[in-house]
């Protein structure tokens, strides 16, 4: 199958939007690992060690992502290097890696997406283990 060059670029303004997303993903959530660290020293609940192990996980996810996503295009590259070198055969090979690699890149976003609750699902059910604490204590 032979594909033009401009096939083979089709990644790239899809890796580059990615990564501003994976970026700020991760920027927010180093900051807020930050706050939950110093609250962890001023006050040393259970419920922010179990909040941070979710956001150690999410982070790890997220590198990997970004690490995908950086190897996607470079296949993508290589590709077109190789396309303008005359061997569409190996050039096809290598994109059809560069799309395997990020859609390797998109389900650990959509793992990422699916965990990135687990945090807020704690704190809720700290929260409503408290109102039902609180309304045993008005009785």
């Amino acid at each position: 199958m032979e594909l033009p060059v401009s096939t083979y670029a089709l990644l790239f303004p899809a890796v580059s939007l990615l990564f501003l997303s994976y970026t700020n993903r991760f920027l927010h959530l180093s900051a807020l690992i930050r706050k939950l660290h110093s609250d962890w020293v001023g006050n040393h609940d259970d419920l922010l060690i179990a909040q941070i192990s979710n956001l150690r996980r999410r982070l790890v996810l997220i590198r990997s992502m970004q690490f995908l996503g950086a190897v996607s295009l470079l296949l993508s590259i290589l590709a077109i290097l190789i396309q303008l070198c005359g061997l569409e055969e190996v050039a096809c090979g290598l994109f059809v890696g560069a799309l395997g690699v990020m859609s390797l890149s998109l389900i650990g976003l959509i793992w990422e997406v699916w965990i990135s609750g687990g945090a807020l699902r704690i704190v809720l059910k700290a929260l409503e283990g408290d109102l039902e604490q609180e309304k045993r204590n008005q009785r």
